[in-house]
């Protein structure tokens, strides 16, 4: 009861305008500094080194053990957030960034990030945040337009499609899957009521290649179904002979296929899948065909680039991260389906406190993804697109692939190096040829190598392996990565090969 008291006399006392933490011009005066700082940053971000030089648990010799019981000051903070958190940064905006793919950014999707958590929208209703919802159905019509998608994905198409804004590929691979699933099984249910849904379930078998992201794997785990991994061809490609061979061994076996993950840009050597090979199979199976292009779907605002999405049309649903190289901070991860009625019958739970007058004319996009709350993502997207244009994000992936192509060229002057698979977007998979090394083992060499790159600090690379060959991929195309940028790693290889080959530095 003292509490309650002690609450109450707060209360009385408290100024009306009193605001825990900061007050209005307080925050101003912060605001307005920290923009210098994030301009500071940005401006200085390509010359950081990339990787920083700390271990596991460097934090906590850096901060308290507890949090403090009193309010600290804006500007103690902020000190501590440079000598704490700015010590252990990977600099993702760093030109020595070429791991991974490129993460997404630009002013004016950071203008929308900070409009987004100052309104504080939760629109995981159409009643709970009328714009949240309204401006991503436009959004996502709009990205899909630009992309050239089938129609059938537009919300106001020739069908029940439409498009959702989720966190990330990971998740809209998974919304993907559960929503197969739940469509597969009630097509069986229809077909004999008595059937038990686990033991369907249990049934149920799913696809995607061996060079697939590890997330589609993940998400056969979180959904208790099996996954199948088939064997690539010697590009990275999942073939449509490949799938049919599956297919008839697992129904032969009693298995029900029912979803296929195919990729175009996986991560490991941006390979693509074989969409016209493999969509009409899954059209005449009746198999769900997901599509993760979490990279590569970008390039699709370039007409040029839009053969690797030849089969499109045999789709069910589709995948991009305009948090990649389209200039949007992370998170946003767009995914459009076919169908939209698959994934709401799959997700949706309607208790009576989250019920409104609009629900039948208007979206709930809770029923459409797996967390009920969800972000104002769509306002940075809006942003991106009108203050960046088509014109500008299709000259922004151009580049990226300009730059790949130019290591490309480098890589090819020393015969010392091969490259493994065609340089199609942003991305350069070479090794040290085995035949060079003599009796080396070359997978143990090329380990060091890539060890050596990373071990230098000056680039921050990452390693892949397919077919029983280690490489190093080059990822290109970042907002600070240039030409003259890779000439200067491109010399950093030179150096350390000779320093671990010194017998082969006569041969370029």
């Amino acid at each position: 009861m003292n509490h309650y008291k002690k609450a109450d006399n707060i209360l009385q006392t408290s100024d009306t305008c009193l605001r825990l933490g900061m007050q209005h011009d307080d925050f101003r005066n912060a605001a307005h500094a920290l923009i210098d700082r994030i301009i500071d940053y940005q401006v200085t971000v390509p010359q950081r080194q990339t990787f920083p030089n700390v271990k596991p648990g460097f934090m906590r010799s850096l901060v308290p053990e507890q949090a403090p019981e009193n309010a600290e000051k804006w500007p103690e903070v902020f000190s501590d957030f440079k000598e704490v958190v700015m010590k252990g940064l990977t600099h993702w905006f760093s030109s020595g960034f070429m791991a991974f793919y490129p993460c997404g950014g630009s002013y004016p999707s950071t203008l929308g990030e900070m409009l987004s958590s100052a309104i504080g929208s939760l629109g995981f209703s159409w009643a709970s945040s009328p714009s949240c919802t309204e401006l991503e159905t436009v959004m996502l019509d709009w990205l899909a337009k630009a992309l050239d998608l089938p129609k059938f994905f537009l919300h106001n198409g020739t069908g029940p499609g439409g498009g959702i804004i989720q966190g990330t590929a990971s998740e809209s691979t998974l919304v993907t899957l559960l929503s197969a699933r739940d469509k597969a099984i009630r097509t069986l249910l229809s077909v004999d009521p008595n059937q038990c849904r686990h033991d369907i379930n249990k049934r149920l078998i799913a696809y995607a290649s061996n060079v697939s992201n590890s997330s589609v794997e993940k998400a056969g785990k979180i959904a208790f179904v099996d996954l199948r991994l088939l064997e690539a061809d010697d590009m990275g490609s999942l073939r449509g002979n490949t799938l049919l061979d599956a297919i008839k061994e697992d129904k032969k076996n009693g298995r029900i296929p029912f979803y296929v993950c195919a990729s175009l840009g996986t991560t490991a050597c941006c390979s693509f899948d074989n969409l016209e090979e493999v969509g009409p199979i899954c059209k005449k199976e009746g198999i769900w065909l997901h599509i993760d292009a979490a990279y590569a779907g970008t390039a699709l605002l370039c007409p040029e680039f839009r053969f690797i999405a030849n089969g499109l049309e045999f789709s069910s649903s589709f995948n991009l991260n305009p948090h990649k190289v389209m200039m949007v901070n992370h998170d946003c991860s767009t995914l459009w389906f076919k169908d939209s009625s698959h994934v709401r019958n799959a997700m949706t739970v309607d208790p009576i406190y989250l019920r409104h007058d609009d629900s039948k004319s208007g979206i709930d996009y809770m029923h459409w993804q797996i967390p009920l709350s969800r972000r104002f993502r769509a306002i940075k997207l809006w942003f991106v697109l009108r203050m960046v244009g088509l014109v500008g994000l299709r000259n922004h992936v151009r580049r990226g692939v300009a730059e790949a192509k130019h290591l490309e060229g480098l890589v090819k002057t020393d015969e010392r190096y091969e490259i493994l698979f065609p340089v199609v977007l942003g991305l350069v998979c070479f090794r040290l040829k085995p035949d060079i090394l003599g009796k080396k083992n070359a997978n143990d060499v090329n380990r060091k190598l890539y060890e050596a790159i990373l071990g230098d600090r000056r680039f921050f690379i990452t390693p892949a392996s397919f077919g029983g060959k280690f490489f190093i991929r080059i990822s290109t195309g970042s907002m600070n990565c240039s030409t003259g940028k890779l000439d200067e790693l491109w010399k950093v290889i030179h150096e350390l090969t000779h320093q671990l080959l010194p017998e082969c530095n006569g041969v370029i």
